[in-house]
């Protein structure tokens, strides 16, 4: 059976950065594979992209530039946020505010978001947050095999696939660093995406 739209996969891989050679950011072996539905936009479009046809057993070696992962590093994202909005009750919860803790916060619209501690700056009584994914910027490597494919059942159509990822670092996100893996990719990371694709 071959990957395409509405299959249920589940692959094994090693994500490295920048090269084959490279730092190993996540490895997700066979006995606790990624599992996903295809075509359900739980992937990076170019990860889908890259393994579309593949039946079990093949394996895969492709690499995604930043524009087609995680995006370029923006240095519009790197912001000042007044100290108060880290206060509960009136206090500001000071023990969160260290360099690279990674908080999740919302933006103006409410979406969910993750920023990254980069100073606390407490003459001016402010906390300086980098909203930029931990992953933008870098090129990402990918190495792996497919382990199942299958067809979907009615219910996992319907209401949506609710395993996924492998655990482990997770996103894009060791350190849940893109919020985790979210509701559709299952892990026990929290809530946003796997470096294996999930967005």
């Amino acid at each position: 059976m071959k990957i395409e739209k509405n299959k249920v996969v589940a692959l094994s891989y090693t994500l490295y950065k920048d090269n084959e050679n490279g730092e190993v950011i996540e490895v997700c072996k066979a006995e606790k594979p990624l599992e996903f539905l295809f075509g359900a936009g739980m992937l990076l479009p170019k990860f889908e992209e890259n393994i579309a046809g593949l039946t079990i057993g093949d394996e895969f070696d492709f690499a995604l530039t930043p524009a087609e992962a995680y995006g370029e590093r923006i240095d519009e994202a790197v912001v000042e946020v007044p100290m108060e909005v880290f206060s509960v009750d009136g206090t500001v919860q000071k023990d969160l505010l260290y360099a690279g803790n990674v908080i999740p916060m919302r933006d103006a619209q409410g979406n969910p978001l993750n920023g990254s501690v980069v100073r606390v700056d407490e003459e001016n009584n402010v906390v300086v947050m980098d909203f930029n994914n931990p992953l933008a910027g870098v090129e990402l490597f990918f190495s792996g095999k497919i382990e199942s494919v299958r067809e979907a059942t009615q219910e996992e159509l319907e209401n949506g696939f609710r395993r996924g990822c492998c655990g482990g670092h997770c996103g894009g996100g060791g350190s849940c660093s893109d919020g985790g893996c979210g509701s559709d990719c299952g892990s026990d990371c929290g809530d946003g995406g796997c470096c294996g694709g999930c967005h």
